[in-house]
């Protein structure tokens, strides 16, 4: 018998633990001890010795090194085996050496444990560690002890077969033995029964990862096993059932994936699936007709009598069907490792059965649908079949649940189709918000739960609903729980986007909100927060009357020694406070802004998006009477032009310039200086016709106001949209040639009614408001038009400005906002 693993400190010369050894091809030691996995070859090979000679095996432990286990709690130590046959007189005859590995798992370590005890019981339990590594084995336990648990590696390891509970059909009195297999594999020539019991003490043998590379030597046993499944499956759910446990235990390691492909075991699980599925809806189409038939006639006994007994075997069937259905899934789960395996899967439908596998009710049959959909869902394709199936309807209903790995598994599963819009729009109709923020209130659930509502935030059409479940609150709990610690980026990242809707705006601030945001984001200058806020400060009614109170904080915030990424915040939100009771002429001299805002108008002095938002702050400002006079005073609008002038390609930058000057036109103080003193009417004219709607809607608008004032100006606007609203036909009529030979279209003098003078100078060609021929030219061809539509009232003209000029909203701003930034999308969409 093969004797004791020698301790690996032996010095190599030492000759120890030398025992006479039977030369026999079967081995009956253990199995599962350190060194005798690897002789089964090395007792072969004596066969070819002389059966009379003494024989003695010599072995040795060499090369002893220990390390963590990557996925679980446990110490791996790796060492080496060497083995020597002597002859009688200790000559060496036979040698062989071997790199082995054992495990040691160690399930009760946990944050309380006394690793320096764990240690010392380690190592004098197991035999393989020197004494003198006990330093080493203490300070790998404490590195396991502090370690998290890592939920990928948890999903990506594959499903162990021990992880199976033994269900009746493979039940047995009988102990198998690697030794008796050939006894095993006559049994599957004989019937069904033999067969099943054949096959059910391979299974125990399959069972134990030691031997399976013992199995997989034996072609016979695996041939026979292949050979019954295909041609028997259909006689007995418990025959097809273990043989393909069987091979499941091959396919959870992937160096026998090549085996399993080898008897197309996928292929014949697959058809299996298919069948079973089959047989599943006929089982209920019976069992519907018996129901139906015992409800019209509830007072016939014998119907009641057949249809409990239908009932009573439909569940046995059902319990032994999904037994056969999980481990075959959990077979091609593994088998799907490989993406060619897994795409001849999907041609042949395994998406559609998974889904429909989803109105089961036993729970770990689901967990590896579910699991097996998750793996498929990274695929475009596979991702496009779950949408047609509706998938996202069966998910809903497992949510929530008691067995918290599914629970898990279908949330991941989620977090993966919530990436495309439609499925994130079936998710809502499915009922997924008010679930899902259920769910924050479970600390293992709540990021999972967190990221897939943070997808949904992202679209305008749902926000709203969140209004109507206890999300915000919760969310606003965890905030404010988080005190002066950095926040999770996915719980702001959701804060920011629902503060972009006006009714969950509305829950955010409710009772103190405004105010302990504020708080915090001045104390710890998160960025991330005033991003929050500003968005809360762009809805009107009482949201934006909240922020009365702090205009004097924030303004305080806008200096030379503040980040620039927190001032752009900061006067965004000062920016959208268009509230009439605020007084800008006072916040602009108490906190001395004019200089600086001035300063920071000078193209290349800071970041775009901060000279933007500068912009749009003073565009603010500018309603107030005495704030547009003291920023002409200051110089600001020449600014304003040579800044147009560096952005001009930015549709953004002079989209929001046009608007100052829009709101400037309005006062009589600034009305003067940009009309008179500078170019911006020119630069307006330019801009008249813009690619840019919004650009040239409040380009006409400050244009119409500017020819009102200026008699002059008005005779250029007037002529410029003259020749832009019939520009064809002045083209035509000035670049025509008369051919020769034909009669003159224009007289007989061949002179043309313009004469040779400039058509835009015969102002007779222009209408007045009555459609009267005029000499004036006062009044564009629109004009006409405006006034016969009623749109400029009784009359041509209008005796003030307050009443014929109404001003406009402030163009819409992308403030910053860039589509690569992370975690936000969205939520700076809303009117300015």
């Amino acid at each position: 018998m093969l004797g004791d693993v020698s301790p690996p400190w032996q010095q190599a010369e030492e000759i120890k633990n030398i025992r006479p050894v039977c030369i026999s091809t079967s081995c009956s030691c253990p199995r599962g001890t350190a060194s005798d996995d690897g002789f089964i070859s090395l007792l072969k090979k004596m066969d070819s010795v002389q059966a009379g000679d003494p024989r003695y095996l010599k072995r040795r432990v060499k090369s002893c090194s220990l390390d963590v286990h990557p996925t679980e709690k446990a110490l791996v130590v790796h060492y080496e085996v060497e083995a020597t046959i002597l002859g009688e007189l200790g000559e060496a005859m036979i040698g062989e050496r071997k790199e082995c590995q054992k495990i040691i798992r160690l399930k009760s370590l946990n944050a309380h444990t006394d690793t320096s005890s764990l240690a010392r019981k380690v190592v004098e339990e197991c035999r393989l560690i020197h004494p003198s590594k006990l330093r080493e084995v203490e300070q790998l336990l404490f590195y396991l002890q502090k370690r998290k648990d890592s939920n990928d590696n948890q999903e990506k390891k594959r499903i162990s077969p021990r992880d199976f509970t033994p269900y009746a059909g493979v039940e047995l009195d009988e102990e198998a033995s690697i030794n008796r297999i050939d006894e095993y594999v006559e049994l599957l020539y004989e019937d069904v029964q033999e067969k099943i019991r054949g096959a059910t003490l391979i299974f125990q043998l399959a069972r134990n990862p030691d031997n399976l590379e013992e199995l997989i030597q034996n072609e016979a046993a695996l041939g026979a096993l292949a050979r019954v499944l295909r041609e028997d499956w259909k006689q007995s759910v418990d025959l097809a059932t273990t043989i393909t446990y069987i091979f499941f235990c091959f396919s959870s390691f992937s160096q026998f994936h090549g085996l399993v492909t080898h008897f197309k075991i996928g292929a014949l699980c697959m058809n299996i699936i298919e069948h079973e599925l089959k047989r599943y809806d006929l089982w209920q189409d019976e069992l519907q007709k018996k129901k139906k038939a015992y409800e019209e006639f509830s007072d016939n006994q014998n119907l009641k009598k057949e249809h409990e007994k239908s009932l009573r075997k439909y569940q046995s069937l059902l319990m032994k069907q999904e037994q056969l259905l999980r481990v075959a899934l959990c077979l091609l789960l593994n088998l799907a490792e490989d993406t060619r395996t897994e795409l001849k899967m999907r041609n042949k439908n395994i998406v559609h059965m998974l889904v429909k596998i989803l109105d089961r009710e036993d729970e770990e049959l689901l967990l590896v649908v579910v699991s097996f959909l998750k793996k498929l869902s990274i695929f475009l394709e596979n991702k496009n079949d779950m949408a047609e199936t509706l998938a996202v309807e069966k998910l809903a209903r497992l949510l929530p649940c008691e067995h918290e790995e599914l629970q898990s598994t279908t949330l991941r599963l989620l977090l993966n189709l919530s990436f495309d819009t439609s499925l994130r729009s079936q998710m809502v109709q499915a009922g997924l918000v008010p679930k899902l923020s259920s769910l924050l209130a479970d600390e293992a659930q709540r990021q999972l739960s967190m990221c897939i509502l943070y997808h949904i935030s992202m679209d305008d059409r749902f926000k709203s609903m969140f209004a109507d479940t206890d999300c915000i609150p919760q969310l606003m709990r965890m905030v404010f729980d988080c005190g002066e610690e950095k926040m999770d980026v996915e719980l702001i990242s959701l804060c920011i986007n629902l503060a972009a809707n006006k009714s969950d705006a509305q829950v955010i601030c409710e009772g103190n909100g405004l105010k302990m945001l504020m708080k915090r984001a001045l104390k710890l200058k998160d960025v991330l927060v005033m991003k929050m806020i500003r968005n809360l400060s762009q809805h009107n009614g009482p949201t934006k009357s909240l922020f009365l109170d702090h205009v004097g904080d924030l303004a305080a915030q806008i200096t030379e020694d503040e980040a620039e990424e927190f001032v752009i915040e900061c006067l965004g939100t000062l920016a959208n406070l268009t509230i009439p009771d605020l007084d800008w002429a006072l916040v602009l001299k108490e906190y001395k802004l004019v200089p600086y805002l001035k300063d920071r108008l000078k193209p290349g002095s800071a970041e775009d998006d901060l000279i933007l938002e500068v912009v749009i702050m003073i565009g603010t400002v500018s309603v107030d009477d005495s704030c547009a006079a003291m920023l002409a005073k200051s110089g600001i609008i020449p600014a304003l032009i040579e800044l147009l002038n560096a952005q001009q390609e930015d549709d953004e930058f002079v989209c929001q310039i046009v608007y100052v000057f829009y709101q400037m036109v309005f006062h009589k103080a600034t009305r003067d200086v940009i009309v008179k003193d500078t170019q911006a009417p020119a630069y307006l004219i330019d801009l008249m016709h813009d690619n840019n709607a919004e650009i040239r809607k409040v380009c006409n608008n400050t244009l119409d106001i500017i020819a009102e004032y200026d008699e002059e100006w008005g005779k250029k606007i007037q002529t410029e949209k003259f020749r832009w609203y019939n520009g064809q036909w002045l083209e035509m009529v000035e670049n025509r040639q008369m051919d020769e030979g034909e009669p003159f279209p224009f007289g007989e003098d061949a002179e043309s009614f313009i004469g040779n003078g400039d058509i835009l100078e015969r102002p007779d060609l222009f209408y007045s408001p009555d459609g009267i021929i005029t000499a004036d030219g006062a009044l564009s061809p629109e004009f006409y038009t405006d006034f016969q539509s009623g749109e400029l009232g009784q009359t041509g003209f209008m005796s003030s400005v307050s009443e014929q000029f109404v001003a406009a909203d402030r163009p819409v701003s992308a403030y910053g906002f860039h589509p690569d930034d992370p975690f936000f999308y969205n939520y700076s969409t809303a009117s300015r």
